[in-house]
């Protein structure tokens, strides 16, 4: 008995999108870092390639966090006030890319000015040459005058910028191609709203092969299943053809992870849960393996156990 050949032939494949330059390329990154350009499913070798295994991000704010649980303060707590410090914990224990975020900017949370927040995006360039995802306060009309400044002061480093949105979206992007950096395209978990972020951005001229997907998230027990489909969906709909699901996905896991009260919980639960120090981490470990099978290229995560639990499991399913 013939046994026939069940490979699929894609005719898609995912845009490979790289993040930050080095001095060869116009910056002062040490290196770059590719994602995307599978073209197959994720981590089944003999359907196609997997030329970029999925990409670590450790998150860093620029300000002391205010509602980070004890296990994630006993790995940067004494650092977390010095954000160039806190990039550079970060960097030590193994990151790809720093995950910047100007909480501070917030006008709930100090209102810095545009100004100070491109100093502080300064700063942290210059402690680390690792690549920059940076982040506004998700307040439009403080992120139209600060993302700008932040673009501007980055010039040169091909950072990934975040995010536009289907209402925001001229600011940023007219900023990101002044000044040279990658946005990211966030949208509801549906693929059409996706879709139309991307054309959105990409009438105003900027390119789509710039852009990375983030279609929001849930962390393990809030909505996995859901997001999983969807992700699984947009991934195969991309391999499929559709140019406009063919960018590399991010997906934000430590701030959806450790929201979950399953993590944030400290040992008073620890009779039926287990400790506070291996739950936590292990609930954003399961989170993210099980999103790095429904097709995200790029993670953001916090704490480092959890980090080194996903980058295992990469090196067993890709090699």
């Amino acid at each position: 008995m013939t046994i026939p050949d069940t490979q699929e032939k894609w005719s898609g494949q995912i845009t490979t999108v790289t993040i930050g330059a080095t001095k060869a390329e116009g910056g002062t990154r040490g290196r770059s870092v590719a994602i995307g350009g599978q073209s197959g499913i994720v981590f089944l070798s003999f359907d196609g390639e997997t030329p970029h295994p999925p990409t670590i991000a450790l998150d860093v704010l620029d300000k002391q966090p205010t509602d980070w649980p004890q296990p994630l303060e006993e790995v940067y707590g004494d650092v977390w006030s010095d954000p160039a410090a806190w990039a550079g914990r970060a960097k030590e224990l193994g990151a790809d890319l720093i995950n910047f975020r100007l909480v501070s900017t917030h006008p709930d949370e100090g209102d810095c000015p545009p100004e100070q927040a491109a100093a502080t995006v300064q700063a942290v360039l210059q402690a680390v040459d690792l690549p920059l995802i940076i982040w506004g306060c998700d307040v439009p009309e403080k992120d139209q005058k600060l993302m700008p400044k932040v673009a501007e002061a980055a010039q040169g480093e091909n950072c990934l910028l975040g995010a536009v949105s289907e209402d925001e979206y001229r600011t940023l992007s007219a900023a990101a191609q002044a000044y040279g950096h990658k946005l990211i395209a966030l949208s509801p978990c549906d693929i059409n709203k996706a879709k139309q972020v991307n054309i959105l951005v990409s009438d105003m001229g900027y390119p789509i092969e710039d852009i990375i997907i983030y279609p929001s998230t849930a962390s393990l027990g809030y909505g996995m299943e859901y997001i999983y489909s969807i992700l699984e969906r947009g991934r195969l709909a991309a391999l499929s053809g559709d140019r406009l699901m063919a960018q590399p996905v991010l997906l934000d896991v430590g701030l959806e992870a450790w929201r979950a009260k399953e993590a944030r919980s400290g040992d008073e639960v620890a009779d039926v849960w287990g400790p506070a120090a291996e739950r936590g981490p292990a609930w954003e470990a399961v989170t993210a393996t099980d999103l790095l099978q429904g097709g995200a290229d790029l993670l953001i995560m916090r704490h480092p156990k959890a980090m080194q639990a996903v980058r295992n499991a990469v090196g067993q399913l890709v090699g």
